[in-house]
């Protein structure tokens, strides 16, 4: 869409990109290329969590280094710096954000959009977001982010599930934090809100090495809570975040209890995370629970980990290890054994309503 119908906003003009792998269009061709063969003046690149072409470890820090195709320098925005520098910014004229988001609040690329957004006002320098859908739909669930609690795995006051594209983020992050950039976000076309990238016919390239694919993605906004506890979450197996477990963990045990309070259905496994991301439990087997395919139309993955939590707390009060600080930081608040706010997100879904881009069936509104 931008060399379609937005090249003025870049043509003749000193671009800079932060984008990483996952910045293809629908034939897998990267940005990157795309730009340089419009004969846009690429200058400077910038990468996110996990790095530009690797696929960092969460958590780890992502040095500078140089684009092998173009000669670039891509400059980290998880290492030593987690904002273009003004020096960066200086030879630029204009910013462009091209992330693939997974639909959750902890997912980092928002917040690096948010600080890269900040430091371009500083620098009086232009920012345009590149958008591409919510690969997971538009359901809106789970709590909304409390400011006490706010920090890079969550800066907005959104829900854990929020149901809103990038470019979205960003308008509502631009009035509601009250940054001002000079923003303009390029939206998709032919692209519903409701509507999963696999059904858009869109590729999937995994943004984080643990989210391999939609089913990964998709329960990602619950799972993701169990980063907090001492609970692997899958990393380093064929399942990442569709399953979890610990060597104490009776899976039919669990299993059972799960599906006779809730009437939510997981399965037993058992499983050996090797050189897991996060450190937990490398070589190790252990029991565990997967979750079943995604319900794409009525399911909610925030409420059924939050339910698989409890239960866990119920069976296992002696084993089970929860940061409580981590858990509130993802899950937006303290957890007080609520599991669903409807109301809370009916406010939430009318405060957005400006800052949306899409209809529920057609493409831009």
């Amino acid at each position: 869409m931008l060399l379609r119908d937005s090249l003025d906003l870049v043509q003749g003009k000193r671009v800079g990109l932060l984008t990483n792998r996952a910045g293809v269009d629908a034939h897998g061709v990267s940005t990157v290329r795309r730009l340089v063969a419009a004969g846009v003046r690429l200058v400077e690149l910038f990468s996110p969590e996990h790095g530009f072409g690797e696929a960092a470890a969460p958590g780890a820090t992502v040095a500078d280094t140089v684009d092998a195709t173009t000669g670039l320098p891509i400059y980290s925005l998880y290492g030593a710096n987690r904002a273009p520098t003004p020096a960066e910014l200086a030879r630029l004229d204009v910013l462009l954000v091209d992330l693939q988001d997974v639909g959750a609040r902890p997912f980092t690329y928002v917040s690096t959009t948010i600080l890269a957004m900040r430091a371009a006002v500083a620098a009086g320098k232009r920012v345009v977001v590149l958008d591409r859908p919510d690969p997971i739909g538009c359901a809106v669930q789970g709590p909304v982010l409390e400011p006490a609690y706010a920090s890079f795995i969550g800066m907005l006051p959104v829900p854990l599930r929020h149901g809103m594209t990038l470019g979205e983020l960003a308008r509502f992050a631009n009035a509601r934090l009250g940054i001002h950039a000079d923003l303009v976000v390029v939206p998709v076309a032919g692209w519903h809100r409701c509507e999963w990238l696999d059904r858009a016919g869109l590729p999937w390239v995994p943004p984080s090495p643990n989210l391999p694919d939609l089913e990964a993605a998709a329960w990602y906004p619950g799972t993701v809570l169990f980063e907090a506890t001492n609970l692997s979450v899958g990393r380093g197996t064929d399942a990442p975040f569709r399953q979890v477990g610990a060597p104490w963990l009776d899976g039919a045990r669990v299993a059972r209890a799960l599906a006779r309070r809730y009437g939510v259905r997981v399965r037993p496994v058992r499983f050996t995370p090797r050189a897991p991301g996060d450190g937990k439990y490398g070589g190790v087997p252990l029991g565990g629970v997967r979750f079943p395919r995604p319900d794409r139309a009525r399911g909610d993955p925030v409420r059924d980990a939050l339910r698989l939590l409890i239960t866990l707390r119920r069976l296992y009060p002696d084993r089970l290890v929860v940061d409580s600080l981590g858990l509130a930081r993802r899950l937006g608040r303290p957890f007080t054994g609520v599991t669903r706010w409807p109301r809370e997100v009916a406010r939430f879904e009318a405060a957005r309503r400006p800052f949306l881009l899409y209809g529920n069936r057609t493409g831009p509104s």
